[in-house]
Parts: structure tokens; C-alpha cells; sequence
């Protein structure tokens, strides 16, 4: 907890680290009937008890699809809200809806729930533990629903809050899809935030870049040395990768550096993971790979395949399509930016340029659906190593000023997009 800070309110916490986050001299919006200076009014009141929250799910971690009480903390603090609560949707899903008190449309908010298993986790430790940051998502997914449901009366449209579980297991996000989660409530788009290594409170938005997805396929060897092929085949297959896992804190430095590069290294990748073993009768290479752009897929099977040819594999296996990889619409990833540079400044955003090589993100599958935004929302504390601050490292300690900052970029956003602006 040595870098986690309380808010003492919006002017001794949340300004302290990013400035001001009140509307500049002369600006409105909605029609002068919403304001950020009213939601920073409104969320400066509950700085404090967001931290509380988040530090109280970070003590009860728990994994994919067993995120019992967590879900049961959400739900009692929508329902003290005042919104409309649903639980149980594919699985432990929370799903609530505002209305606001004028015409307007409806928008969706995606926050994730579940912790990281130890197997999930570089350096971490034997338990499951909140170390990608789900407990700060689903802090400010609460924080947002509070701040504008206190605001209901100058609200228009309708704003619906979903907390999805099973995130890490790549399940949660399609289990709720199967659910009828959008069948009553149709929201015209859908939004999103993840922590990551950037300072404090910036956002970074990802016009037409997101996460890979992951294909997954098995390659199997018969004979006498079927193991010493299947070793060979697994090397050839990793060597098809193009970029590296960072290991190191200058490693992330520079990681980070290239996703802020245009047409850097990054813009085009494949990581693939391959692992031989022995199995009944022989052996089998297990083999994983993420690329981007999207449609690079059927190239590394094709490699894939021709590596195994050579090395006289039995048979090649690609049971299933890729899952989805995340691609932002480029427009609205600039209608966020554009919102942020004039609500909070230009110097509180920016813009990555390359997609993320070692992750995958379900939120995909509601992007397939409808239109939104996911960006990152910086947690790095001032003069704070790298690694404090990079998801999944057993060293991620997030600054939890970012919480109040999230809440405030989101709650403006979220009221601008219901309203029709």
C-alpha cells in the first residue's frame, strides 16, 4: 500500500496529480445542463469510499467464474444507487441500467471482475491475486454508476453498467452474450477502460488497434523419436515469432516507447508459444499464437503446417476458428480523444499506435456487436519503477488516485455519448 494515496477530495487528490479537472472557461456542454464541474463536485464526495471499495476487493480475490462475492458487492452498491439490477448473467454477471430524466440514448459501460490465477501471473505469488487490475475496473465502473446516478435528473438517455466475470478465462464476455444480456436493453454503443504502465490518470486511446485474440492448434508425431521431432518442430514453431516478451524493466520502457511509435516495430507481429511432450504412442506440440494485423492467422497455420511436414508429423490440428481479436473503430476512438483533449487537456491523453502482442480481451465479442471504445487509463505513480504498473507482474502496485481520475473521464464521457453529442 506504500504508493496507493486517499483522496481527500477532488482538489487535495485528484488535482493535485493531474490539474484541474473542471470544464475550461467558456466550455459546455449538453446544453448547459451537465457539466464536469458538477461531476467533479459529485465524485469529489466519494473519493474516499471508492478507495475503501477497491481495497476491500483486492483482499477477496477471486478467479474466473467464482466471482460470487464480488458480484454481490456490486449489486448492493447499484441497487443503493438506484439503478435497475440483474445478477446472474453468464454466470456472475452484474448488469445495471440508469435512466436518466431526459430523452436521450442508450450507452454501455463494460467493467471486468475476476482476479488472476497464480499460473497467470510473471513473479507472482502461490495465490489468486488482483495483480491486472480488475478490482480498480470494477471500482470505477461503481464510481461512474454512483456519480451518475446522483446526477439522474440532469441525465438524458440511459446508461447500462456491465460487470463481467471470467475475463481471464477469455469465457465471460460470450457467456453473457449467450445470456440475452443485450436483449432487453439494446445499447447503441459500448465503452471500456484497462489499467496500464502510463502516468497517472492519462488515457491512452487506441484508434483501429486493440488485442490479438489467440489461436490455438496441436500437432501430433508417431515413431520411435517422435519426442526429439516434436522438440525440433516446437523450437521452429517459436521462431516464427516477431517480437519478444519484456522481461526486464528497460525491456517494458522500451515496450511501451513502441506502442507510442508510429508505424514502430509493433505495427506488425506474431508471437507464438509451442511445447513439445510426450503423449500415448508418441509425441504432441501444443501450439499457441497471437498476430496482428487480424487476418494474419491463416499465415501461421500454413507455417505451422510446413514446419510440421518436415518434420514427419502424424497430423495437424486447428480445431477451432481464432478467438476474436479487439480492433477499436477508429472514429470513435477520435470522438474519446477529441472529448478528453477538450475536457481535460491534451497533455492528460494519447495514442497508441500498435496493438498489444501478449494479451488477449474478450471485450471483442461486444465490439463485434456494436460500436465503442476501449483505452487504457494510466495507474503509474510519479517516479514509481515501471513494473509497479504492468499488468499481471506480481509487483503491480497501481497509484489509486487513478480511480477518482477514471470515474471523473467516464462519467463525462458516458453522459456526453447517452445525451447525443
Amino acid at each position: 500500500m506504500s504508493r496507493r494515496v486517499v483522496l481527500g477530495g477532488a482538489a487535495a487528490g485528484v488535482a493535485g496529480v493531474a490539474g484541474s479537472w473542471l470544464v475550461p472557461p467558456g466550455a459546455s456542454w449538453a446544453g448547459e445542463k451537465f457539466s464536469d464541474t458538477r461531476i467533479d463536485a459529485v465524485a469529489s464526495r466519494w473519493d474516499r469510499r471508492l478507495i475503501e471499495l477497491r481495497r476491500d476487493l483486492h483482499r477477496h480475490p477471486e478467479p474466473a467464474g467464482e466471482e460470487r462475492r464480488t458480484a454481490d458487492v456490486v449489486a448492493r452498491w447499484l441497487r443503493a444507487a438506484g439503478l435497475t439490477v440483474t445478477t446472474g448473467v453468464g454466470g456472475h454477471g452484474v448488469v445495471g441500467v440508469l435512466t436518466g430524466a431526459r430523452p436521450g440514448r442508450t450507452v454501455a459501460y463494460r467493467a471486468d471482475m475476476d482476479a488472476v490465477l497464480p499460473n497467470g501471473q510473471l513473479g507472482g505469488g502461490p495465490d489468486t491475486a488482483h495483480v491486472c487490475g480488475h478490482d480498480l475496473h470494477t471500482t470505477i465502473g461503481v464510481g461512474v454508476a454512483v456519480v451518475l446516478a446522483r446526477l439522474r435528473e440532469r441525465l438524458a438517455g440511459r446508461v447500462m453498467f456491465v460487470f463481467q466475470p471470467a475475463e481471464e478465462a477469455l469465457a465471460g464476455a460470450a457467456a453473457m452474450l449467450a445470456d440475452g444480456v443485450f436483449d432487453r436493453v439494446r445499447p447503441a454503443e459500448i465503452h471500456a477502460l484497462h489499467c496500464g504502465p502510463w502516468p497517472v490518470g492519462k488515457i491512452m486511446v487506441m484508434p483501429g488497434k486493440g488485442m490479438p485474440g489467440l489461436d490455438r492448434g496441436s500437432v501430433s508425431l508417431t515413431g520411435p523419436d517422435a519426442l526429439a521431432r516434436a522438440e525440433r518442430l516446437a523450437d521452429g514453431i517459436n521462431a516464427l515469432g516477431t517480437v519478444a516478451r519484456p522481461l526486464t524493466p528497460a525491456d517494458s520502457e522500451r515496450f511501451v516507447a513502441d506502442l507510442e511509435t508510429p508505424h514502430g516495430p509493433l505495427e506488425r507481429f506474431v508471437v507464438t508459444s509451442a511445447d513439445a511432450s510426450e503423449s500415448a504412442g508418441g509425441a504432441e506440440v501444443r501450439v499457441s499464437s497471437r498476430c496482428w494485423p487480424l487476418n494474419r492467422y491463416a499465415e501461421v497455420r500454413e507455417a505451422v503446417s510446413r514446419l510440421a511436414r518436415s518434420v514427419g508429423a502424424a497430423s495437424v490440428a486447428f480445431p477451432d476458428a481464432p478467438f476474436p481479436g479487439l480492433a477499436t473503430p477508429e472514429r470513435d476512438a477520435r470522438r474519446l480523444q477529441q472529448y478528453l483533449r477538450r475536457m481535460v487537456g491534451p497533455d492528460r491523453t494519447g495514442t497508441l499506435y500498435a496493438s498489444i502482442p501478449f494479451n488477449g480481451e474478450d471485450f471483442g465479442l461486444f465490439l463485434g456487436r456494436m460500436p465503442g471504445t476501449y483505452s487504457f487509463l494510466g495507474v503509474r505513480t510519479p517516479g514509481a519503477g515501471i513494473m509497479t504498473s504492468y499488468p499481471h507482474v506480481g509487483t503491480f502496485d497501481p497509484d489509486e488516485r487513478a480511480i477518482g481520475l477514471g470515474v471523473r473521464a467516464m462519467a463525462g464521457w458516458l453522459a456526453e455519448r447517452a445525451g447525443g453529442h
